[in-house]
């Protein structure tokens, strides 16, 4: 490497250098983030392709200064390193280590907090209204991803700012897909200005030929300037004219690999006074062979061989989503009224198989949760069987959705959430803390909690046969418990055991959890039964399971408004105690399950203490 990027001030280097040094500064960023990333894990593919990109905005504009925002983050770690935090890296998604995605409290060179998409357009409508109504001085861009792009967000944004004149600046990373294959007409638009360049072509020769003729060619530039919007369409074949004429200028496209391409774009956006879009075309995995052949597998990966790309360990035992997508194709195949929707998280959610074998009843509607919910009750008000995979964290961006046009007209939907209760790596943004809560206070829905991959196929069969939306939440990663097989779930809560002084009500996953303090508790001389929660709406608890001195609700959703809220607002005036396990009412940061779970004092020790101190103050 010719820079050491763990102490050097790049900045300043960045500022300083020519464009060949800073092609050989880009080498280096690349080779230092497959080093780390292949160690700690993490979004790779996106930020290979970013890297010149984000090196000519810290050429152009002063981040100390200047806001910059990028939507969703995981394309930040370029950033993250020029700005001085290399030296972190090996802490990198790691418990109280640095951040996978932008964080303000880090640096002051991160902006604005991001994690979910499309949302850097009205971030930075926001930030530019301030800085002129308080009559400040300082460069507003959002750099946004072509996937991000299909947000129905980002248009109102865009509207938005169009509208305002507002002088803003974006950076449209297009590097042709987002988790899943970009779809819809956005992409399809952005596709035709990739290939295109007969608008920059046509408009530089035609405006270089005027201006060379003595006397009128300057007035007749002038005229056709004045009539630009019959330029466009006519050379352009409505190439770009979607942003013109939003009113927002279109610059582009540029070679997301050209430096001295890029710092000329930006500069030319900064000359506008107004808003401004800059195309600039990137690949995904730019630099590292592996992430250039498997873009998707790098787009988020876990440690890896540098050599051969290949994962350094693999799971055992099939993920919930395996489990999940393997189960509905089975299904589908015996009714041809199930379709699957998802939100650019096809294969991330499983559905993988179902799209091979059903392509006509697979619909991938983008980065745009709140369509794809509504779009789901529109098939099945034509009656269509409609399952909806969709992160846990995502899907509460469709809120209103799931009230008004799911639950309050009592679809037959069924909602597959995944990645719910801690995530770990990734932090903040993307637990799936909140879907007991918000998805138990609407009525008509019924929400399931498988404990294993077993109960939830048997949930997901069941599902198909009930009236109304339901929603099936299950965690990310193994579907393998460390319990014997459970009885088959016909639609109750499965009473495990019994016990006279204690009785433990874990949701779903939390079984295992709920066997670990039962055996020490029974070591101690306590009689510990369990009931396993696997339907948490409609709550029904069997009265003759709770003729017990204490009962333990065990979730991993916040405590606020979850199972265990429930159930004490329901049973709170039986003759036991309550105490509730839950997630606590603030954000948890990234970490292993198991380190979280530490710190929010969800671990079997932990519980166990509680029903000690409950027992030794009855005592008192």
């Amino acid at each position: 490497m010719l820079y050491d990027l763990e102490h050097e001030d790049l900045i300043k280097i960045i500022k300083e250098s020519d464009n060949e040094d800073l092609e050989a500064l880009a080498q280096d960023i690349r080779d230092f983030l497959v080093e780390k990333v292949s160690k700690t894990g993490g979004h790779l593919a996106s930020n290979l392709g970013i890297v010149e990109t984000t090196i000519a905005i810290h050429k152009v504009y002063d981040t100390r200064v200047d806001r910059v925002i990028f939507d969703v983050g995981h394309q930040s770690y370029v950033h993250k390193i020029i700005t001085g935090r290399a030296g972190e890296f090996d802490t990198l998604r790691k418990y109280k280590g640095l951040s996978g995605f932008p964080k303000s409290r880090e640096s002051i060179h991160d902006a604005y907090d991001t994690g979910h998409s499309s949302t850097s357009i009205s971030a930075a409508m926001g930030y530019a209204t301030a800085r002129d109504i308080k009559g400040e001085n300082y460069n507003v861009v959002a750099v946004i991803g072509d996937g991000s792009m299909t947000g129905g967000l980002a248009f109102e944004a865009l509207n938005n700012i169009g509208a305002s004149g507002k002088n803003i600046k974006i950076i449209l990373n297009d590097n042709g897909m987002s988790i899943a294959r970009n779809v819809g007409a956005m992409s399809r638009h952005l596709n035709n200005l990739r290939t295109s360049k007969n608008y920059t072509r046509m408009k530089e020769n035609i405006r270089s030929t005027l201006d060379n003729i003595p006397i009128v060619g300057q007035k007749v530039s002038d005229t056709l300037s004045h009539t630009k919007n019959k330029i466009k369409y006519s050379l352009l074949d409505q190439q770009g004219v979607l942003f013109e004429d939003l009113g927002i200028k279109y610059i582009g496209p540029i070679d997301g690999g050209d430096i001295q391409a890029l710092t000329e774009a930006y500069e030319a956006a900064n000359d506008y006074d107004g808003p401004a879009l800059v195309h600039v075309i990137t690949k995904k995995g730019k630099g590292y062979y592996w992430a250039e052949k498997y873009p998707r597998k790098f787009h988020g990966v876990a440690p890896f061989d540098v050599d051969n790309g290949n994962l350094l360990s693999s799971p055992t035992a099939p993920s919930f989503s395996k489990v999940f997508g393997d189960k509905l194709v089975e299904l589908a195949r015996q009714d041809s009224s199930i379709v699957a929707v998802s939100a650019a998280m096809g294969t991330a959610t499983g559905l993988g198989p179902f799209y091979k074998e059903f392509e006509d009843r697979f619909f991938d509607v983008g980065i745009a949760e709140a369509h794809a919910v509504v779009f789901a009750a529109g098939m099945a008000k034509g009656g269509m069987l409609p399952v909806v995979a969709i992160y846990s964290s995502f899907l509460q961006r469709a809120f209103d959705q799931l009230i008004e046009d799911i639950c309050l007209q009592n679809l037959h939907v069924i909602f597959a959430v995944d990645r719910a209760g801690l995530v770990g790596a990734d932090g903040e943004t993307h637990h799936g803390m909140f879907d007991l809560s918000y998805l138990s206070l609407i009525p008509n829905m019924t929400v399931l909690c498988p404990a294993d991959g077993n109960q939830l196929e048997e949930m997901l069969e069941y599902a198909i046969h009930l009236e109304g939306p339901v929603a099936i939440r299950y965690p990310r990663g193994s579907s393998q418990g460390n319990h014997l097989r459970l009885k088959s779930f016909t639609g109750n809560n499965l009473i495990l055991s019994q016990g006279d002084d204690v009785t433990l009500l874990p949701v779903g996953p939390m079984l295992d959890i709920a066997i670990e303090v039962a055996t020490q508790l029974r070591q101690e001389g306590y009689s510990v039964g369990i009931t396993l929660v696997n339907q948490v709406k409609p709550l029904h608890i069997d009265a003759e399971s709770l003729r017990t001195k204490l009962v333990i609700t065990l979730e991993d959703n916040t405590i606020v408004g979850g199972f265990g809220a429930a159930f004490d607002q329901q049973y709170r005036s039986e003759s036991y105690g309550i105490k509730n396990y839950a997630l606590p009412d603030q954000f948890i940061e990234q970490g292993s399950i198991q380190e979280l779970r530490k710190e929010c004092g969800l671990t079997p020790q932990d519980i166990v203490k509680g029903v000690q101190d409950y027992f030794e103050e009855r005592k008192a």
